[in-house]
C-alpha cells in the first residue's frame, strides 16, 4: 500500500505541493497529469493558493483539485453518477418530512404544527444521513436498538421513527430521488468500483482524510493499492502503536481507526518529510492515554518555543486580545494570521474589533443568514403582524434600515419616531391598524405612514386573516409584503431586499422553500414567524457588508478559520480560541433519538467519536504556525468557564516535568501580553489621568423655577438635579413601550375609587359604606381596562381596602364626625418671597369639623414616609398641605389650622390598611414652612448649583433623572 504522512511540525498544503512537482519533474504536461482529492473546498482552493507559494508565482497548469464532500458537483466517474437517480433538494426533502410529522396528528408525541415540525424533519434528515454514511440499514437496526428491559418505551419512540424507516423510503422510490448522504456513499463506491476495475495510468492522490464514512476507507483502499496511487494521512503520530487502545476522544483515534479500516498499521506508513517533531512530541505526550501516563515519570526534552497561553477574563477581553495579536502578526512583512475557533460567537467578535484597525478578516464561515438584515427585515415583518402590530414588534420593523414604504429612508425614520411619540408609548394601544388610528385619534398621521403602512401589509393581512392557510400561500405574501414595505420612492423593495450577497442566498433559499411547501397542509398563520425561523436555521453565507462603505478589501493576511476550514491549513501566527469545555471539544452529544448504548447497537457511531476529531483538529492546529497562542477565558455567559482538557494535560505535563528535573518552580506555558494589552487599549496612561469634579449646573437667578408642587419640594431637597432638568432644561421621561400597568397604577386606581365614593357622600354617608365603597373601587376598575388576570389579582384587594375604609371611619366617626369632606382638592399658594414663589398641592382629603379646624389625609398603597422624614422635613408634603389650608390656598371653606395629619397605607394586603397619625401637627406645619422659605432663600443665591443626590443617604431610590445626571458613576469616582 502507498500509504504516506505529512508531519504537522510542516505545512501540509505546501510540502503536498512540493511533493508533487517533485514526483512530475515540474515539466508542464506532467503537473496537469494526474487527481489530486482533499477533505473540503476550502482545502482545495487552499491548495491551489500551495502551488502558486512552492513554485515562485510562476504559471503552472494544475492538477485536477477535487473535494471529497462534493463529488457531487465534479462527478468522477460519470457512468457511476448518471446511473444513480438525483438528491432530493434539502428544502423538498424537509417540506416532504415534515408532512409525514404532521400526518400523524400527534401520535406519538408528534407536533401538530409545521413550524416545530419543520424542526424535527432536520433531526430525522440528520438521522438518516448519518445512517447512510456509516452504512446501517435503519429499518432493520432500530427494532433491535433498545435492551429488551425499556423495549416498552422504546416501542413509541420506534412507531414514530415509521417515518424514516417505512414511509421515506417509498416515497424516494416513488419520486425517483436519492438522501443526498446516500448519493455521495454511491459516488464513493462507484468510483471505487471503477478504479479497481480499471486503474488510472496517471497519478492520483488523495490527502489530509482523518477518518471520515467507511466509503471514503473504501476508495482510499483501492486508491492505496493503485500503482499511482497514494493516500497521505495528515499529523500521524509513529509511536501510536506502543500507547495501546486509543480511546475514543484521543487525537490518533480516528486515524487508528482509518488504517484499521485499509487493513494497515502504524509501520506501513512511510514518513518521508521525517518523523513529528518539536511540539507535536509535546502534545502527543500530553495526550497520552490514562494508561501510559506512567511516561510522563521519565524527564524528556519537551519542545514548546512558540506556544503561549492567554488568559482573559471573558469573552469580550478575549476577542480584542485575539484581534489585537492578529493586528500585530500584520507589523512583519509577509506573516499571515489565523483565529481558529468553532465559537462563532468569538469568530464574531474578534472581527468586529479587528474593523477599529481598518482589518476587514477573511471569515470563511461566513454568517448566520438568519442574521442577515433582508432576513431580520422578513422576520421582523412576520412577528409584527403575528404579534398585531403591537409597538415594541411594529418599532422593530419600521426602525429597520429596509423599511420604506415608499419614502425616502430618512423620511420613513423620522415618520416612525413621530408615531413612536404620538401612539406607540405609553399603555399598549389596541391591536392592528385600527387600533393605531384609535391611538391617533385627533393627531395627524406622520407623512401618511400608517395608509402606506397598510398598503404595503395588505397581502399578509389578508393571508392571515384565515384561521387555516396554506404554508405556502403564507411565505408567499410575507415576501410580497416585505418587497412593497422595502420600497423607496427611488427604488423597488425587490432590488433592495435580494441585494448582495445575503440577499441572493435568502432570494434562493426562499425560492427553494417556496416551490416545496405545496406538500404541507393548511396550517394557522400563527406558524409562520416560526416556520420561517425553522427554514432558516443553520443556513449560513458569506457576506462582504464590513466592506460596504469602505475603501478596503478583506485582507490578504487576515484569516478567520472555524475547524473543519482551518483542517490542513498553516499560517505564521495561529490563535486557538475559546478553549473551554463545551465549546472546544464539544459537549459529546448522542442527539434525540438513541442513547449511547442503543448507537453502538446499531453501528452508528460513538458521541466521543466528535471529540476525538477537535482533539485532532486542536494538535493539527496548534502544530500549524511558528507562533501559536492558546486562548481561554476564565469566564463565558456570566460563569467560570472550564478549561479545555487539552490545556489542562498540557500544564499538568510541564508541571510533572519540572518536578521530575528538580526545577525550583513548576514549569508553565509562557502567558502572551496581549491581555494586557487589551486592558491598556482604552485606558489612559496613569500620569494623564486628572479626576474631575461632578457637574455643579448653577443656571442663571431668572431661569429658576419659581412654581412648585407641594410633592416636589421633597424631590428639591433629596436630588436637586431632577428639578434642575425637569424645569429648568424642560426634560421629560418618554413613557415606556408598551407601558406595564404597575404600584403605580394601583394607586392611581385606589385613589380614583376613594374619590368616587367620597364624591357621593359628601351630602350623606351611606349607611352601608363598604357596599358602596366596593362598588367605587370595582367601578374604577373596571375602567383601568386591565387584563383578565391582573383584574382578578387586585379585585380581592380592593374589596378589602373597601371594608377597612368603612371600618375605620365608622370608628372616626362614632367619635366625631366632620362637617366637610373635600376629595382631590388642587390648590395654590403665592408666598410672599423675593422674587416670589408660588406652591401648588392636590390634597387627597381635607376633612373641616366644626371648631374649623381641618384633617388633612394622604393615602399611599405604597409605603408612607416614616414620621422621622416628616418630622424632619424631608417628607413635607402633608405639613405644607396644612400651611396651603391656613393660608386659604384651598379656598375660604377650608381655611384653618390643622388638628390631625393622617397618612392611610392602604395596601389591601394581610394587613389591608394602617393609620399613620403626625405628631404635633401645629409646630411642625411652621418648622416646615419656615424650611421650605430657607430652601427658596438658598436657590435664589447664583452661588447655589442643582447637584444631583448631594446627601447619598436622603436620596430618592427610583430617581427618574439619575441616569441623565451618571449618578451611579459620579458615586463610584
Amino acid at each position: 500500500m502507498n500509504l504516506l504522512a505529512i508531519p504537522p511540525h510542516l505545512p501540509f498544503l505546501d510540502t503536498l505541493a512540493r511533493a508533487w512537482l517533485a514526483q512530475s519533474g515540474e515539466a508542464a504536461e506532467a503537473v496537469a497529469r494526474g487527481r489530486i482529492l482533499l477533505p473540503t473546498r476550502r482545502a482545495a482552493r487552499a491548495l491551489a493558493e500551495a502551488f502558486l507559494r512552492v513554485s515562485g508565482g510562476r504559471p503552472l497548469l494544475l492538477p485536477q483539485i477535487t473535494a471529497l464532500g462534493a463529488l457531487d458537483e465534479a462527478p468522477l466517474a460519470l457512468a457511476g453518477a448518471l446511473d444513480l437517480p438525483p438528491a432530493v433538494a434539502p428544502a423538498r426533502r424537509l417540506a416532504a418530512l415534515s408532512r409525514l410529522v404532521l400526518a400523524l396528528r400527534g401520535a406519538a408525541g408528534a407536533p401538530q404544527t409545521a413550524d416545530r415540525a419543520w424542526l424535527l424533519a432536520g433531526e430525522l434528515a440528520r438521522l438518516m444521513d448519518e445512517a447512510e454514511r456509516e452504512g446501517v440499514d435503519l429499518a432493520t437496526a432500530l427494532p433491535h436498538a433498545a435492551d429488551p428491559d425499556h423495549a416498552a418505551h422504546w416501542a413509541q419512540t420506534l412507531d414514530f421513527l415509521t417515518i424514516v424507516t417505512r414511509a421515506w423510503p417509498d416515497w424516494l422510490a416513488t419520486e425517483g430521488v436519492m438522501n443526498p448522504a446516500a448519493r455521495q456513499v454511491a459516488l464513493l463506491d462507484a468510483q471505487a468500483r471503477a478504479w479497481s476495475a480499471d486503474p488510472p495510468d496517471e497519478p492520483v492522490w488523495i490527502a489530509g482524510t482523518t477518518g471520515g464514512i467507511p466509503a471514503v476507507a473504501r476508495l482510499l483502499r483501492v486508491v492505496a493499492a493503485m500503482p499511482g496511487g497514494c493516500v497521505i494521512l495528515p499529523g500521524l503520530d509513529p509511536s501510536i502503536d506502543e500507547a495501546g487502545e486509543l480511546p475514543l476522544s484521543h487525537p490518533q483515534a480516528g486515524l487508528g481507526a482509518l488504517l484499521g479500516g485499509l487493513g494497515a498499521r502504524v509501520g506501513d506508513v512511510a514518513f518521508p518529510f521525517g518523523p513529528p517533531r518539536g511540539r507535536m512530541v509535546a502534545l502527543a505526550r500530553a495526550l497520552l492515554p490514562a494508561g501510559a501516563l506512567a511516561a510522563w515519570r521519565e524527564p524528556v526534552p519537551l519542545d514548546i518555543a512558540g506556544l503561549s497561553r492567554l488568559e482573559p477574563a471573558d469573552e469580550q477581553e478575549e476577542a480584542t486580545a485575539i484581534a489585537l495579536i492578529l493586528r500585530a502578526a500584520l507589523e512583519r512583512p509577509g506573516a499571515r494570521a489565523a483565529l481558529v475557533t468553532p465559537d462563532r460567537a468569538l469568530a464574531g467578535r474578534v472581527g468586529a474589533a479587528l474593523l477599529r484597525f481598518g482589518v476587514i478578516a477573511d471569515d470563511s464561515a461566513g454568517e448566520s443568514l438568519a442574521e442577515t438584515p433582508p432576513a431580520v427585515f422578513l422576520r421582523l415583518l412576520a412577528g409584527a403582524v403575528d404579534a398585531e402590530l403591537a409597538p415594541v414588534a411594529l418599532l422593530s420593523l419600521l426602525k429597520h434600515p429596509l423599511f420604506a414604504a415608499g419614502l425616502p429612508p430618512a423620511a420613513a425614520r423620522a415618520a416612525a419616531r413621530a408615531l413612536e411619540r404620538a401612539a406607540l408609548r405609553g399603555p399598549r394601544p389596541p391591536p392592528g391598524l385600527t387600533g393605531l388610528r384609535e391611538a391617533l385619534a385627533g393627531l395627524d398621521d406622520p407623512a401618511g405612514l400608517l395608509a402606506l403602512l397598510e398598503r404595503g401589509l395588505a397581502p399578509l393581512l389578508r393571508a392571515t386573516a384565515s384561521v387555516r392557510e396554506s404554508p405556502a400561500l403564507l411565505l408567499g405574501a410575507l415576501i410580497e409584503a416585505g418587497e412593497a414595505l422595502a420600497t423607496t420612492e427611488a427604488e423597488a423593495g425587490a432590488a433592495r431586499l435580494w441585494a448582495f450577497e445575503e440577499g441572493e442566498a435568502l432570494a434562493a433559499l426562499l425560492a427553494d422553500t417556496l416551490a416545496a411547501l405545496p406538500a404541507l397542509p393548511e396550517q394557522p398563520p400563527a406558524v409562520l414567524p416560526g416556520l420561517l425561523d425553522a427554514v432558516l436555521e443553520g443556513a449560513r453565507v458569506r457576506s462582504r457588508r464590513a466592506l460596504r462603505g469602505r475603501e478596503a478589501s478583506e485582507h490578504p493576511r487576515v484569516f478567520i478559520w472555524g475547524l473543519l476550514e482551518a483542517r490542513l491549513q498553516s499560517a505564521e501566527v495561529i490563535v486557538l480560541g475559546g478553549l473551554v469545555e463545551g465549546v472546544w471539544p464539544p459537549l459529546s452529544d448522542p442527539g434525540p433519538w438513541l442513547s449511547r448504548p442503543m448507537r453502538a447497537r446499531i453501528g452508528l457511531p460513538d458521541p466521543e467519536a466528535m471529540v476525538g476529531q477537535s482533539a485532532h483538529d486542536f494538535v493539527m492546529a496548534a502544530c500549524a504556525a511558528p507562533e501559536v497562542v492558546l486562548s481561554a477565558p476564565r469566564r463565558r455567559d456570566h460563569a467560570p468557564a472550564v478549561p479545555a482538557r487539552w490545556l489542562v494535560r498540557l500544564q499538568a505535563l510541564l508541571a510533572a516535568q519540572g518536578r521530575a528535573q528538580g526545577g525550583a518552580q513548576e514549569a508553565a506555558l509562557p502567558s502572551h501580553p496581549a491581555v494586557g494589552w487589551a486592558r491598556a487599549l482604552d485606558r489612559p496612561a496613569q500620569d494623564r489621568v486628572r479626576p474631575v469634579a461632578p457637574p455643579r449646573p448653577c443656571p442663571p437667578i431668572a431661569l429658576r423655577p419659581r412654581r412648585l408642587s407641594v410633592t416636589e419640594i421633597e424631590t428639591w431637597q433629596r436630588d436637586p438635579y431632577a428639578i434642575y432638568a425637569r424645569h429648568i432644561l424642560r426634560l421629560r421621561q418618554l413613557d415606556p413601550l408598551e407601558q406595564a400597568t404597575d404600584a403605580a397604577d394601583y394607586g392611581s386606581l385606589v385613589h380614583a375609587g376613594l374619590h368616587r365614593f367620597l364624591a357621593g357622600a359628601r351630602e350623606r354617608w351611606p349607611e352601608d359604606a363598604a357596599a358602596a365603597l366596593r362598588l367605587g373601587l370595582m367601578q374604577a376598575l373596571g375602567l383601568a381596562r386591565l387584563r383578565p388576570a391582573l383584574a382578578a389579582w387586585w379585585a380581592p384587594r380592593l374589596a378589602r381596602i373597601a371594608d377597612w375604609v368603612a371600618t375605620t371611619e365608622a370608628a372616626r366617626r362614632a367619635a366625631e364626625a366632620p362637617e366637610t369632606i373635600a376629595p382631590e382638592i388642587a390648590g395654590v399658594w403665592p408666598l410672599d418671597v423675593p422674587g416670589g414663589f408660588t406652591l401648588t398641592g392636590r390634597a387627597d382629603r381635607i376633612e373641616r369639623y366644626v371648631d374649623a379646624s381641618l384633617a388633612i389625609l394622604d393615602y399611599k398603597t405604597g409605603k408612607p414616609p416614616s414620621q422621622a422624614d416628616v418630622q424632619s422635613g424631608l417628607a413635607p408634603q402633608l405639613p405644607l398641605e396644612a400651611a396651603m389650608a391656613a393660608a386659604g390656598a384651598f379656598g375660604p371653606a377650608l381655611r384653618g389650622p390643622a388638628r390631625a395629619l393622617l397618612y392611610w397605607q392602604l395596601s389591601g394586603g394581610f394587613e389591608p390598611g394602617r393609620a399613620l397619625l403626625i405628631a404635633a401637627p401645629q409646630a411642625l406645619v411652621a418648622a416646615t414652612e419656615a424650611g421650605l422659605r430657607r430652601l427658596i432663600t438658598q436657590y435664589d443665591d447664583p452661588a447655589t448649583c442643582y447637584l444631583a443626590q448631594p446627601v447619598p443617604e436622603i436620596a430618592p431610590r427610583h430617581g427618574v433623572y439619575a441616569q441623565l445626571a451618571r449618578v451611579a458613576e459620579w458615586g463610584g469616582g
